[in-house]
């Protein structure tokens, strides 16, 4: 598989949202078919790194619901919308900052507290499993914009998942993978069971 022309096939299957906030990478010494980290606030771009020789052994329509899937959790990610986390985060920074100015050592730690405690509140939210299922489900619906029915498309990411483990050598899904087959699964009509509301908010 040629990286160049698989990469641009790629960029016409994002979202505009996708083209604008990610960037694909070749890294042919990545031992995971495609690979992301937690976008960071300060973070400009957010690569989304293929290994293409192990790419190539899936098919299109696998490997177009792996990358709309990626790009739809990096792009899920929002650090600065508004909620309760994110007032308390810039409260906190804000009051951390007077306090440091005032040189009130006790402000200072209660401010940079809350920051911390709101940041890591914000961080855990976006890695929940609520989280990662919103991302598949979003996948799915940028997918029927291109052509794919929604069980279709919930298919081919589940299969995508389960041929993603054998081509890293991986014996068994992770957690988090089982509660996103299972949620495709009973999209794509092939269970009657979902994943139960108390799981999903884990």
């Amino acid at each position: 598989m040629e990286p160049t022309t698989e990469i641009r096939r790629l960029l016409d299957l994002m979202p505009a949202s996708g083209r604008m906030m990610t960037k694909i990478i070749s890294k042919p010494e990545l031992p995971k078919v495609i690979e992301t980290q937690f976008p960071l606030p300060w973070s400009g771009e957010r690569p989304i790194w293929i290994n293409f020789d192990l790419w190539s052994r899936l098919t299109r329509p696998q490997r177009d619901m792996l990358l709309l899937r990626t790009v739809s959790w990096l792009t899920g990610i929002k650090w600065f919308k508004p909620d309760i986390y994110q007032g308390v985060a810039v409260a906190g920074f804000l009051g951390a900052m007077a306090e440091l100015v005032q040189r009130d050592a006790v402000g200072v730690l209660v401010a940079g507290g809350l920051t911390a405690l709101a940041t890591t509140q914000i961080w855990r939210n976006t890695r929940s499993s609520q989280s990662q299922l919103d991302a598949d489900e979003a996948a799915l619906k940028i997918a029927q914009r291109r052509g794919y029915s929604d069980v279709e498309a919930a298919q081919n990411l589940l299969s995508a998942i389960e041929a993603v483990a054998k081509i890293e050598g991986r014996f068994n899904l992770n957690f988090i993978e089982l509660l996103r087959c299972q949620n495709l699964r009973a999209i794509a009509g092939l269970s009657p069971m979902g994943v139960p509301e108390t799981i999903k908010r884990e």
